[in-house]
């Protein structure tokens, strides 16, 4: 052990906080304080006590903090099934399980899981028992591209069908490329076909141009002209998204992470002109979350990501929490769109954060805020695990290892040793679906 190894690992000893009880939170939402953006993260897609521990912590800043919305890394129209089903305006009866039926595009069980089926279940008697504004529940992803430009069509078809008809003509641009918006970005990018970034755009901008009227009168409300707009702003980015694709994974990267936090601006703005504060917890994978300037990912491979870009709009709102493990299983597929199986997570390598951690304790959280003596320990560079929803245990150290500063990412850390795999709703929850995004070789 070097003296630096050892010298961290004293701190952390002391300094390490448990992680068992509801009552052990205290001093996490303490630490949390008055901030209105609290972002969780996860090393992994698959993994049972990151979602475990991610659903328990919302429930007390729900319960706790007044805390007025879920935002979680998933697609916009999917998630917006279940915001309608947990504030009772959904036709799905009782059952989270059916409400969750949205999330069909691979790896659905990311989402399609026992973890979030049963917080969705509680959030919805939550909403049930309030007489006051009630929790939401949003998706911060772009990659339902036809989906949310079906979904603004049918808005309009519902309040103007003249309007129904212009956009119908505009995202016709998309047509002859089908359901496959990987096609669309590689004959752009190679001039085989115009882009239609500015169809896409038009429609955005009518939709804000004529919300007043779109409402004014009319039977659905203004979160379902909301929910459109930002279909129509995710088919923007996304048309952008695509395309960048074949330029690098740093570009596609970055206009993804950015969507997300441009989908966080539009949640405040909204409840803003309900006069409410808006209170989020985010939930995304780890490499979303931990400020990418405290990583390769910023100063390598000049990316940014959400909380990075969370932080640096609400500076003085916003906490991240990361988590870890040092070994057990996980739910991951070998490739893409293979089927999820049960996979043997291989205990972190020699110097690597989760095996200092490792050698800490086996449950507990750490206070990473400034000025910490925690923070203090983890100021070093070193390497940190991603897994997202494909494993490759074989090119572990290549595919999955990240330099990074924890203490520069995170404002706490919460590090589980042993883990469980995630349960999925669906036995083949490996199946290959439609617009599948170009996330390879790491999944997150």
């Amino acid at each position: 052990m070097t003296q630096p190894h050892k010298a961290a690992l004293e701190i952390l000893r002391r300094e390490q906080r448990p992680l068992a009880t509801d009552a052990d939170l205290s001093s996490l939402l303490d630490a949390i304080g008055d901030a209105r953006f609290v972002l969780i993260g996860e090393g992994s897609h698959g993994t049972h006590e990151f979602y475990q521990e991610r659903a328990r912590l919302t429930r007390l800043l729900i319960e706790q903090k007044g805390f007025t919305a879920v935002a979680v890394e998933a697609d916009w129209p999917d998630a917006y099934r279940i915001n309608r089903f947990v504030r009772g305006g959904s036709s799905d009866d009782d059952n989270a399980a059916v409400a969750l039926g949205d999330f069909q595009r691979f790896p659905r069980w990311m989402w399609r899981n026992s973890v979030v089926r049963d917080f969705v279940s509680w959030l919805r008697e939550y909403n049930a028992s309030r007489a006051e504004r009630q929790v939401g529940f949003y998706g911060l992803d772009l990659y339902s591209l036809h989906r949310s430009m079906n979904a603004v069509v049918d808005y309009l078809q519902q309040v103007d069908p003249e309007a129904a008809k212009r956009a119908r003509e505009r995202y016709s641009c998309f047509e002859m490329f089908g359901e496959n918006p990987q096609a669309y970005g590689y004959a752009t990018e190679h001039g085989a076909w115009e882009p239609c970034e500015q169809e896409a755009m038009q429609q955005l901008l009518e939709l804000q141009r004529r919300a007043p009227e779109l409402t004014d009168g009319q039977q659905l409300s203004d979160d379902e002209l909301f929910f459109a707009e930002q279909n129509a702003r995710l088919a923007r980015n996304a048309e952008q998204y695509y395309r960048a694709m074949f330029r690098g994974r740093e570009s596609s990267w970055n206009i993804r992470d950015t969507h997300m936090v441009e989908t966080l601006e539009a949640l405040v703005e909204h409840a803003r002109g309900r006069g409410q504060e808006a209170r989020v917890v985010v939930w995304a994978h780890n490499s979303h979350l931990g400020d990418a300037r405290a990583s390769a990912m910023g100063w390598q491979r000049a990316e940014v990501n959400l909380g990075q870009l969370t932080r640096e709009r609400w500076p003085d709102s916003t906490f991240i929490i990361g988590q870890t493990t040092y070994d057990g299983q996980v739910l991951a597929a070998h490739d893409w769109d293979e089927p999820g199986l049960v996979m043997t997570v291989r205990p972190g390598l020699p110097g690597s954060l989760e095996a200092l951690l490792h050698d800490v304790g086996e449950r507990f959280w750490l206070d990473l805020r400034p000025g910490s003596p925690a923070a203090a320990a983890l100021v070093q560079e070193q390497l940190q695990r991603f897994i997202g929803v494909i494993y490759r245990p074989a090119t572990e150290r290549w595919s999955h290892y990240v330099e990074t500063v924890p203490a520069g990412q995170y404002d706490a850390l919460l590090h589980i040793d042993h883990t469980r795999a995630l349960r999925p709703l669906d036995a083949d929850a490996g199946d290959a679906q439609e617009e599948v995004p170009d996330l390879y070789p790491s999944g997150q």
